[in-house]
């Protein structure tokens, strides 16, 4: 895997101050967003990009609020943020908009990526043991509440799951009941 790494930079925001560094794959772009020190177990989010909702603000899914909910986490505990190049569970832009047009007829999430030729869920992870490998992280707190990302790292120790519980609203409660019904994910833990 050839991958290409940015120097270091700050990077204030509303949230807290924060490190910054860039990991470019082939044409995909990730970020590693950091505060330090981590210790020896790092607390860590891995979050696929998603444009409508940590840039727009839809309301179809709960990503920006578990975005800017693990970065408050970060700003108050210390670790970091990986924000992966994974728009729409890894279908691409393109292709999520024309999910969402099927689920405005009444598809669900999934159904919808079915229609279109997807699985469920086409993300990877190789990428994120690459980026832990290079800052030297071993042991990790993930905040998640997707068990496949439980499985999907190779390079690490998962000591504790930390979950993100984000209060559904009107529009992504039948989302929100797809990802725990049909993909396990825990949402429902304090």
């Amino acid at each position: 895997m050839k991958i290409e790494i940015s120097n270091i930079a700050n990077l204030p925001s509303r949230f807290g101050k924060y490190k910054i560094k860039a990991f470019k794959e082939r044409f995909k772009e990730h970020l590693a967003i950091y505060k330090e020190p981590f210790g020896d177990v790092t607390n860590v989010r891995i979050h696929s990009e998603c444009l409508t909702g940590d840039a727009i603000g839809s309301l179809k899914c709960d990503c920006r609020d578990q975005l800017e909910a693990s970065l408050k986490f970060i700003e108050e505990h210390s670790g970091m943020v990986i924000y992966l190049r994974q728009e729409g569970r890894n279908i691409g832009l393109l292709n999520k908009i024309n999910a969402y047009a099927l689920q405005d007829k009444g598809l669900d999430t999934i159904e919808a990526n079915h229609q279109l030729g997807f699985k469920a869920d086409e993300r990877t992870y190789e990428i994120v043991d690459f980026i832990l490998k290079h800052f030297g992280i071993t042991k990790i707190n993930l905040l998640t509440n997707n068990p496949l990302k439980l499985m999907g790292l190779k390079c690490v120790e998962v000591v504790a799951r930390v979950p993100i519980v984000i209060e559904p609203n009107e529009f992504n409660e039948g989302y929100l009941r797809v990802k725990k019904e049909q993909m396990g994910h825990i949402l429902d833990e304090k």
